[in-house]
């Protein structure tokens, strides 16, 4: 167990400053800037293909990381360019700005498929877990600190790579999906509830209602209000396929459950099937077990249909503290793919 009476200033050893890694195969490496966006993403769609064709990074998302007020590009981010100036690896080190329990520091990136199993990934991880642990010496928390790095299930060298690196499976996230034209069970809400779409007045409710549901979830710490801002902005958020069970009324109205959607119609193509991305589903912890989170589920269900969408895709812990798994395979969805979560715990 990592001791938590030192903060971890005192407990995380990091150079001030990082040596930028050198590779036969990159010719340059810097930070990332937004002019890079486009170059970048070029060679995410080349992994996404590889990685996870099932589901695409969009522009939309780069943008948002760039945009970020939490994120500096100018010390969390590197991009390695080959002797053509194409993108060959980058990778980013972003400090979660929300920090109740655990200071968290995420590490995605990707290497091009073509030059894989040549190092390009080892020298990028090595700079990104020195960023993260910086990022760590810089806090006086007094609560563990966790770098986290996600592989697809089947990316074995990924996988092989961030073991040797010093990061420990923690969890395992499973894809699931059910066609929405399936027969939607009728689901009535509790007595003293009603369930309404996601209307921007709701936004604020819904978002304390995630901080409380998720709060004993693995991984989760709060959603600060900037975050749930870009959450909500973005594009692909939908509100008319987004329910929120609401208790009272007035001033004393409050969000106990929600089931939040985004659409990503750049997955389409490659899933073969329209669909919708249920982001979000939890229930408040003094409302679980009274059947809140299928009666949304049966709502939302109810509404993809109506909207012409074939499936609805969700990720859910398989260890979840609720049993959401178990719920989603009673209500009609099944298992496709697999994400794994590692981690270096400070």
């Amino acid at each position: 167990m990592t001791s938590v009476t030192l903060p971890l200033s005192s407990r995380v050893d990091a150079p001030q400053e990082l040596p930028i890694p050198s590779h036969a195969d990159v010719a340059r490496w810097r930070p990332a800037s937004p002019e890079d966006i486009d170059a970048i993403l070029a060679t995410q769609a080349l992994s996404d293909r590889l990685d996870h064709p099932e589901w695409t990074t969009t522009r939309e998302d780069l943008e948002e990381d760039f945009r970020a007020a939490h994120i500096d590009m100018s010390r969390d981010s590197l991009v390695g360019f080959d002797a053509d100036g194409a993108v060959a690896a980058y990778g980013f080190v972003i400090l979660g700005p929300g920090q109740d329990s655990r200071v968290q520091s995420y590490l995605p990136g990707t290497v091009r498929p073509d030059l894989r199993g040549r190092g390009v990934g080892r020298c990028l991880l090595d700079w990104q877990r020195g960023r993260s642990r910086q990022q760590f010496a810089s806090s006086e928390k007094t609560i563990p600190g966790w770098s986290m790095i996600d592989v697809a299930n089947g990316n074995d060298a990924a996988l092989a790579l961030a073991q040797d690196m010093g990061f420990v499976i923690s969890r395992y996230f499973t894809t699931m999906n059910r066609v929405a034209a399936e027969p939607v069970p009728e689901i009535a809400a509790p007595d003293g509830i009603r369930i309404l779409r996601c209307t921007p007045d709701l936004f604020e409710a819904a978002r304390l209602a995630r901080n409380d549901a998720f709060r004993d979830h693995w991984g989760s710490q709060p959603r600060v209000p900037e975050e749930w801002a870009k959450f909500t902005g973005s594009s692909k958020f939908r509100p008319e396929l987004s329910w929120v069970a609401l208790e009272g009324s007035g001033a004393d109205a409050r969000v106990v459950a929600f089931a939040l959607t985004s659409l990503n119609e750049h997955d389409w193509e490659a899933q073969g099937f329209s669909s919708g991305y249920i982001e979000l589903i939890g229930v408040v912890r003094d409302w679980r077990g009274r059947r809140l989170a299928p009666a949304l589920i049966s709502r939302l269900l109810t509404s993809f249909g109506e909207a012409g969408l074939e499936r609805a895709v969700l990720d859910v812990d398989t260890a979840s503290p609720t049993g959401a798994n178990s719920l989603y395979e009673r209500l009609g969805f099944r298992a496709t793919t697999q994400e794994i979560a590692l981690v270096i715990e400070y």
